[in-house]
């Protein structure tokens, strides 16, 4: 039987367990535009903290962009020669979305406008007056969340990934003008693997499970 990509229906389990971090791609391989696009607007339904969704997206494609990219990245080769690198920023100031997060969910009829009015209240109460700190520790913990949303969708559609935190982030915000606002956390070469990547072991889950109560 003659098989299409779109016609091979593969379990969440299958894909979690095919997923492997590669770092070796095919230079001569592009994803279009709309497809990374795609691909993020269904990677942004992952959960995060109120919904303020502190996540922000830079899509680098041009080649020689990736080429001076690959410096900022400690001279990675998997930043040159996979078809996109997408940068994942935080977002610091994600108290500056309350409103317009909490009247889109008003507006899609999920809340009504007592319940509106009461959100937006609490989160103005919380998130503006939160330590920095505090709130750049919610936004990489979201921005862990959207990330490995990512990835499965990616290889769910028959492409590969590979998570950097290996990366100079000051020289990033500088070269891609980074407001203040937002801070680089994690860069995700995706692309089509060349070689096939290290398989990895685990640890039994006796070792990790601390107690069962």
């Amino acid at each position: 039987m003659n098989m299409t990509k779109s016609s091979i229906v593969k379990s969440l389990s299958e894909v979690i367990k095919e997923r492997h971090s590669v770092r070796k791609y095919d230079p001569n391989f592009s994803i279009p535009k709309e497809e990374i696009e795609d691909i993020l607007k269904e990677a942004v339904l992952a959960p995060s903290s109120s919904n303020l969704q502190p996540w922000r997206f830079i899509v680098i494609q041009d080649q020689e962009e990736k080429k001076e990219l690959k410096k900022i990245a400690f001279n990675q080769e998997q930043v040159e020669t996979a078809s996109a690198v997408i940068a994942i920023l935080g977002d610091k100031e994600m108290f500056k979305s309350i409103e317009k997060v909490y009247q889109s969910a008003f507006e899609a009829g999920f809340l009504d406008e007592t319940r509106r009015d009461l959100l937006i209240k609490s989160a103005n109460n919380l998130y503006p007056n939160a330590p920095e700190e505090l709130r750049k520790e919610i936004a990489i913990f979201d921005a862990g969340l959207v990330s490995m949303q990512i990835m499965l969708i990616a290889k769910d559609r028959g492409y590969d990934t590979v998570p950097m935190g290996g990366f100079n982030k000051e020289q990033f915000a500088r070269k891609y003008n980074v407001p203040e606002r937002y801070f680089p956390i994690i860069l995700l070469p995706i692309g089509k693997a060349a070689a096939p990547a290290h398989k990895t072991t685990r640890l039994p889950l006796e070792d990790l499970l601390i107690e069962y109560i």
